[in-house]
């Protein structure tokens, strides 16, 4: 491709303790929780609201919160399913006793009351918020981000930054900072399939049952009913009464970091939407009025790219059930790899994998260790959520909101400990961090600390 050289004197805003990119579940947590350790926070966020997949998404249901007798998502994390609770955003008859504890539980929720509550929390906790906004550029020395260039509908702006935690998902800021990741398709032999998640209504939820459901599908693949025979349908999840999302279509052979494909799969996936809600209307007990009111204006990117960073977390960390003395969160969800294509070997594959016999069981956890987060040898850059450093499998499972908003946590307390004792990213004491976090209500049940993070780099 030929280069242009682009050449602006552009203002220069005010400086900030942090600038986070990306206002999805790692990003607010990240901004929520160092703004309320006095941090001065910009969060820049490209779209009109909060919360990411959760929200503009339509994402709207929270799985794995907890291992069978203790709820094990902390922090804010918890917060929110409090205000959920207490502003009736949960699905009807959502029970803590029942949805917090129970192994793999999980809990629908309505994503105009989520949007709401994180722009309750970050006004209260004193964090700017600038919507339409993205980082388009940064400014470095070396391993030290310097300030980053942002650009809305004011322009361009240069924002000094002291500390910078990159929380769009697909580890753009790092990639502009020329910081090594890995690219879904390139780097590794195939890519996850995204889904366009919809929300809809007239929903008879006493009849609608998921074994209905997947008989259904099966039944429409087999008589040649869909455009694409594709039987993986995680489908619909209740939020209200009568109503819920829709998680169907799978749109295989997309490139998240392609704008083309990006673009034609948003319109791909809004052609599936429908195919999907005429389907489950034509076949599926309770769902003979269903209503599709929207589509997500963000697509459901599965995986794109992830860091290197100062540890790996493998397949071998999850089946050891591995933890650490410098865990910033505990997890336990399956690795949930979606088919690649619509073969029956997938489906089998995915079947297989998700319910094997290394699930985690009653009382099993595995830790997330702080080094997923930072950027091998970065001073003051981190990065929150599904770009974390991880392999395929492990990135299949800790992808999901619940650990995202976490690890954002863990990194928002994180920049603010740098700043306050001189500490950088990469050399942090990680015994101050998990301190810090479990006064906040994470819950993070490693006996033994250490000052210093665990390594294990992934190779280049």
């Amino acid at each position: 491709m030929d280069t242009h050289t682009f050449t602006r004197r552009i203002p220069v805003d005010r400086p900030y303790d942090l600038v986070v990119a990306g206002g999805g579940p790692g990003g607010c947590g990240a901004a929520i929780s160092a703004a309320r350790l006095g941090a001065r926070v910009l969060l820049a966020e490209g779209t009109g609201c909060l919360g990411g997949m959760g929200t503009a998404g339509l994402v709207s249901a929270w799985s794995d919160l907890g291992d069978g007798s203790l709820m094990i998502v902390g922090g804010i994390m918890d917060e929110l399913l409090e205000q959920l609770q207490r502003r009736g955003g949960l699905r009807p008859g959502a029970d803590p006793g029942e949805y917090r504890p129970r192994l793999h539980s999980g809990v629908g929720f309505n994503a105009e009351v989520l949007k709401r509550i994180l722009d309750d929390l970050c006004r209260e906790a004193g964090v700017e918020v600038r919507f339409f906004t993205r980082v388009i550029d940064v400014e470095t020395d070396g391993l030290t981000v310097r300030g980053v260039v942002l650009n809305n509908v004011e322009g361009h702006r240069y924002i000094p930054a002291r500390t910078v935690i990159d929380a769009t998902g697909d580890a753009i800021l790092v990639d502009l900072c020329g910081a090594p990741s890995r690219r879904a398709g390139r780097d590794t032999a195939k890519i996850m399939p995204p889904t366009l998640c919809a929300a809809v209504s007239g929903i008879d939820w006493s009849r609608f049952t998921y074994a209905d459901q997947l008989r259904a599908v099966a039944a429409g693949v087999a008589d040649g009913w869909f455009s694409q025979p594709d039987r993986h349908v995680p489908g619909l999840f209740q939020g209200g009464p009568g109503n819920g999302i829709m998680n169907a279509g799978h749109i295989f052979g997309m490139d998240a970091l392609d704008c083309a494909s990006l673009s034609e799969g948003m319109m791909r996936g809004r052609r599936l939407a429908d195919e999907y809600v005429r389907f489950f209307r034509e076949r599926l007990p309770g769902c003979e009025s269903i209503t599709c009111n929207a589509t997500g204006s963000l697509l459901g990117v599965r995986e794109s790219r992830r860091i290197v960073g100062e540890y790996e977390l493998d397949y071998a960390d999850f089946r050891a059930r591995r933890t650490f003395p410098d865990q910033i969160c505990v997890y336990n969800k399956s690795v949930d790899i979606h088919v690649y294509d619509c073969s029956d070997a997938e489906y089998a594959r995915y079947h297989a994998e998700f319910t094997a016999d290394d699930r985690p069981a009653a009382g099993e956890v595995y830790g997330l260790p702080y080094g997923i987060l930072v950027p091998r040898g970065w001073s003051n850059l981190w990065v929150a959520g599904r770009c974390n450093s991880s392999d395929v499998k492990v990135h299949g499972a800790i992808r999901d909101q619940p650990a995202c908003f976490m690890m954002g946590q863990a990194a928002g307390t994180a920049a603010v400990q740098a700043m306050r004792t001189g500490q950088t990213a990469c050399d942090l004491d990680t015994a101050e961090l998990v301190g810090t976090l479990r006064r906040a209500g994470a819950y993070l049940p490693q006996t033994g600390l250490s000052r210093t993070m665990t390594r294990k780099p992934s190779a280049t």
